[in-house]
C-alpha cells in the first residue's frame, strides 16, 4: 500500500507515532496539540507491520489534510538521516532508516526522534512543562528514557539517561553496558526482581497469580499486591525507586533543572516507587539545587510522545 501526498498550506493535522517496547500508538493531532483520533496496538515481534497497521487508517482517511508524520522511537537516533542507530528494547529496529521506510510508503515529510525527546517537547508545548524554562522528562516504562528542555528548546542530544551507570560492576544491560539505571529502575527490572526472588523461594501473593504462572506478572500486579501488604512487592518497588532516585540526583547535580517531569506506566506506583525515588534524590543531590527543582507527573501521560512527535512536524513545516 502506498499513499499519494501533496504539501499545501491547508494541511491542519500531523500524525504522531510512538513506537515503544510494549505498544505502538498513532494519533491524528491538530496544530493546537489536540488528539483527534488514536489507535494503539501491541508492538509484538513485527513492529513494522504494527506501525503500518496503526498509521494506515489515519493517513488513508485524512491524507489531504496532513502536514507530515512524526515518529517517536525508543533508542539512539540519527535525527538528520532518520536512522535508528541502536534500540536496545526493540532490536529489530536497530540500523533501520525509519525516515526512508515511512516516507516511501506515505510520500510524506517525516521526522524521526527519540521517544523521550518527543515526550519532552509535548510536555513543553501543552503539558506539565509549559511553566518551566529548563526541565528533564523521564519516561518510566519497559525501559527508561530522557528528554531535556533548556531555555525552552529541545536539546538535540541522545539523553539516554536510562543508560547512565549507577553500579560499576552491576547487571548486564541490553545496550551492552553494565549497571545501567534502566537495569535497576525500569518496569522490566522491577518485574524481573520480583520473579527472581520468587524463584529463590521468597513468599509472595504474586506467586499465586495467573494460576501459579508468576512469570506473567507485571508492575501493576506488583503495586496492587504491595497495597495489600505483600512485603516482596513493597521491597522491589522501593528498590527500583531508590535506583531511580540516584539517577534523578545525578541529573539535578548535572543540569540544575527547574523540574523533573515523570511519565510512563510506573507512575501508577507513585506513592511507593516514586516516593522512594524522591526520598533518595533528596539525600544525594546538592541541597541548593534540590530545593529549586519540582518533581512532578506528566499532564499528557501516554500521549506525550505522540503529541511531541506531531508538534515537531508542525515546527518543521513552520506552522508553529
Amino acid at each position: 500500500m502506498r499513499f499519494c501526498y501533496n504539501i499545501n498550506m491547508t494541511n491542519e493535522y500531523a500524525i504522531g507515532v510512538d513506537i515503544g517496547g510494549t505498544n505502538i500508538r498513532a494519533a491524528l493531532i491538530n496544530i493546537k496539540g489536540e488528539v483527534r483520533s488514536k489507535i494503539k496496538e501491541l508492538t509484538g515481534n513485527n513492529p513494522f507491520a504494527v506501525l503500518h497497521k496503526v498509521t494506515d487508517p489515519l493517513y488513508g482517511q485524512y491524507s489531504e489534510k496532513i502536514c507530515g508524520i512524526g515518529i517517536a522511537v525508543a533508542g539512539v537516533i540519527d535525527q538528520d538521516a532518520g536512522v535508528v542507530l541502536n534500540s536496545p528494547n526493540i532490536s529489530t529496529l536497530t540500523g533501520v532508516n525509519l525516515k526512508s521506510v515511512i516516507r516511501d510508503r506515505y510520500n510524506a515529510p517525516v521526522i524521526v526522534e527519540n521517544d523521550a525527546n518527543t515526550a519532552a517537547y509535548g510536555e513543553k508545548f501543552i503539558g506539565a512543562g509549559r511553566n518551566f524554562k529548563n526541565f528533564v522528562v523521564l519516561t518510566l516504562g519497559t525501559g527508561i528514557g530522557g528528554g531535556i528542555i533548556i531555555n525552552n528548546r529541545l536539546l538535540p542530544v541522545a539523553a539516554e539517561v536510562g543508560h547512565m551507570s549507577i553500579n560499576t560492576n552491576g547487571r548486564s544491560c541490553a545496550c551492552g553496558n553494565k549497571g545501567c539505571l534502566e537495569s535497576y529502575a525500569s518496569a522490566t527490572a522491577i518485574t524481573g526482581n520480583a520473579i527472581s526472588m520468587i524463584e529463590k523461594g521468597s513468599c509472595s501473593i504474586l506467586k499465586n497469580l495467573y494460576g501459579g504462572n508468576f512469570y506473567r506478572i507485571n508492575t501493576e500486579d506488583i503495586y496492587r499486591v504491595a497495597l495489600e501488604g505483600d512485603p516482596l512487592s513493597k521491597t522491589v518497588l522501593k528498590s527500583g525507586g531508590k535506583s531511580l532516585g540516584i539517577g534523578i540526583a545525578n541529573l539535578i547535580n548535572t543540569l540544575s533543572p527547574d523540574a523533573i517531569i515523570l511519565t510512563g506506566g510506573l507512575l501508577g506506583s507513585w506513592n511507593i516507587y516514586i516516593d522512594s525515588a524522591i526520598q533518595e534524590a533528596s539525600k544525594r543531590a546538592f541541597k541548593e539545587l534540590y530545593q529549586r527543582v519540582s518533581i512532578v507527573p506528566s499532564s499528557l501521560g501516554d500521549d506525550a510522545g505522540i503529541v511531541g512527535a506531531a508538534m515537531l512536524v508542525f515546527e518543521k513545516c513552520q506552522k508553529i
